[in-house]
């Protein structure tokens, strides 16, 4: 990273260490140190990278960006803050910037691939209609999923309120027929229309009983990770990112 000045208190506010008038009190406290040496301006200039900051006796170092990947679970909200219900961010205790988000969003109900990251360009490409990013779902449908929406899905499925989905892969799993019917398929959309999946099954008879996202673009949910667990992204992963 290339040599930069930055404020000292737009430093530890970026880092989530309080807002810049918290800072500006705790610098004339004398809880902040630079290279070794109390300072109690907190309007300071300081290099990064270079200058070695402590806080509250903790050196802090200053990250740009950074990328999280999270096996979202059910009941938490694709948020940076809800009143009502955990956060996605809440989930994510070793952040240091406070500026994380979630990169699209997965309903209430939904597990699976989120990436948390504070990087807008990137979320944009994943994002942006023209883009088209794959993305994988696994999904537990009530019914049996008639052999037709095969080739419904590939064509571009026209549902009930008029939207025509772009073409998409449908790939039936599994086909439990005794008691009541269930069917597991794999679906990959290249949109992210408001509840796209659930009201494309539930176009062809089969509402969605659990759903989970598995891929977005280059990124593969990591089975190591349980729900609620997440990781940062490697530099493979990062990479990948970037060439999109």
């Amino acid at each position: 990273m290339a040599e930069k000045e930055i404020r000292l208190d737009k430093f530890l506010a970026d880092m989530g260490k309080g807002t810049r008038s918290q800072l500006k009190e705790a610098a004339r406290k004398g809880r902040i140190s630079v290279n070794g040496e109390v300072v109690k301006s907190a309007d300071k200039k300081i290099k990064i990278p270079g200058d070695t900051v402590v806080f509250d006796g903790n050196p802090v170092s200053y990250v740009t960006m950074e990328y999280f990947m999270l096996n979202k679970p059910q009941g938490v909200l694709s948020a940076t803050e809800d009143k009502r219900h955990r956060t996605v961010l809440d989930l994510i205790d070793q952040k240091n910037r406070k500026d994380l988000f979630p990169v699209g969003r997965l309903d209430l109900d939904t597990e699976g691939l989120l990436l948390i990251t504070n990087d807008g360009a990137l979320s944009h490409k994943l994002l942006a209609p023209k883009s088209h990013v794959d993305k994988v779902y696994f999904a537990r449908c009530a019914g049996k999923v008639p052999e037709s929406a095969v080739s419904s899905f590939a064509e571009g499925l026209l549902l009930p309120d008029g939207l025509k989905c772009l073409p998409a892969v449908l790939k039936i799993l599994s086909v439990r027929e005794e008691g009541e019917s269930e069917t597991e398929v794999l679906l990959t959309i290249r949109e992210g229309k408001f509840h796209q999946v659930k009201r494309m099954m539930e176009a062809v008879g089969c509402p969605v009983l659990f759903l989970k996202r598995l891929t977005m673009g280059p990124l593969t949910l990591d089975e190591s990770l349980k729900p609620g667990e997440y990781r940062p992204l490697t530099k493979q992963e990062l990479e990948l990112l970037n060439q999109l």
